[in-house]
């Protein structure tokens, strides 16, 4: 059953609940970051409105910095402006920034330490359209593997937001990963957030399996835990919000009570979130798992539900890796 302390969306289950962009939440927490802190100040590439960063632009233009197609500039740029004591936002599609910048992103932000805040949009194969070549599914990996980089992948356009006004308040570089389509506002104004701090969404009164899952697919998990629960299958949902730094003693709870974990993240299966819980848990409390996300693949053009579905990362292939990880028991 859901659970009621996190205060969730009522219409979770129903048809006609609401949904919402994940950059939106970006957009509308970053020009209340603005309104906050005259420090923080906004650069693009050239994709102001994808990003949704035109609502800061228009409200403070004399601290946004439009650079154009030029992602590697973005981030050094950024670096600098942090380094004299601004909080740059820095924005643009996932796969080109941390794509295409990586190494300006490693060398000038995250090993000179300053907080330059990378929002990562378009990201996942729920691009659709854009097909493979703008489908980002190696962001996670690209970043958390930085040291001093902390992720963050927020579940819908509310924690967005609420996740952009608290890395605005941080010293750290910070990746903020962000979905293009319209996902279903899973959590709600009174739903608390942390950085680094995992919620347990959904938990079955016996519990059998743990999912962990990330971004928008949290409701894909939250729709398959409901409808194994009818069928005796007694799971429990955590978003993990944050992925670097690990909410470690959440994790370690989740596996000790379960003994069985499926992790669902739109991203690689190699070197993403489902990584960095494997990496933990086979130090700390190893049990089987499984893990849902793209298989070594590219992403291709399509819709988003379909390409959803053709990765093995709807909610019918969460409850099939359920059911192959509590064979494994």
């Amino acid at each position: 059953m859901i659970n009621k302390s996190v205060k969730l969306n009522k219409k979770i289950f129903k048809p006609d609940i609401q949904k919402e962009a994940i950059r939106n939440g970006f957009g509308e927490g970053l020009l209340e970051a603005g309104k906050r802190d005259k420090r923080v100040v906004a650069l693009c590439a050239d994709l102001t409105d994808s990003t949704r960063m035109s609502l800061f632009k228009e409200a403070f233009p004399e601290r946004f910095i439009e650079l154009g197609v030029a992602e590697q500039n973005l981030a050094s740029v950024g670096s600098g402006m942090a380094a004299i004591g601004k909080i740059p936002f820095i924005s643009s599609y996932a796969m080109f920034s941390p794509g295409r910048n990586w190494e300006q992103i490693r060398t000038t932000i995250c090993y000179n330490n300053v907080p330059v805040k990378i929002a990562g949009s378009h990201a996942g194969v729920s691009v659709g359209p854009d097909g493979g070549t703008h489908q980002a599914i190696e962001d996670i990996a690209l970043t958390r593997i930085i040291p001093r980089m902390v992720v963050v992948s927020p579940c819908d356009a509310v924690e967005a937001r609420k996740a952009t006004l608290a890395v605005a308040k941080t010293q750290d570089p910070t990746y903020l990963r962000l979905a293009r389509e319209k996902t279903a506002l899973i959590t709600t104004e009174e739903t608390s957030f942390e950085i680094g701090k995992a919620q347990i969404f959904f938990e079955a009164a016996e519990t059998q399996v743990g999912i962990i899952a990330t971004g928008p697919l949290v409701y894909q998990a939250l729709l398959a835990a409901k409808d194994l629960e009818k069928d005796g299958v007694g799971v429990t949902v955590m978003n993990l919000s944050t992925i670097k730094p690990l909410d470690e003693n959440m994790v370690l709870a989740l596996a000790r009570k379960t003994d069985a974990i499926v992790t669902v993240e739109e991203h690689q299966i190699a070197g993403g979130m489902g990584s960095a819980v494997s990496e933990f848990l086979s130090k700390k409390y190893p049990v089987p798992m499984e893990f849902v996300g793209v298989d070594d693949q590219f992403g291709q053009s399509g819709k988003p539900e379909e390409l959803i579905k053709h990765y093995g990362m709807d909610k019918s292939s969460i409850e099939k890796a359920i059911e192959r990880v509590l064979k494994r028991k």
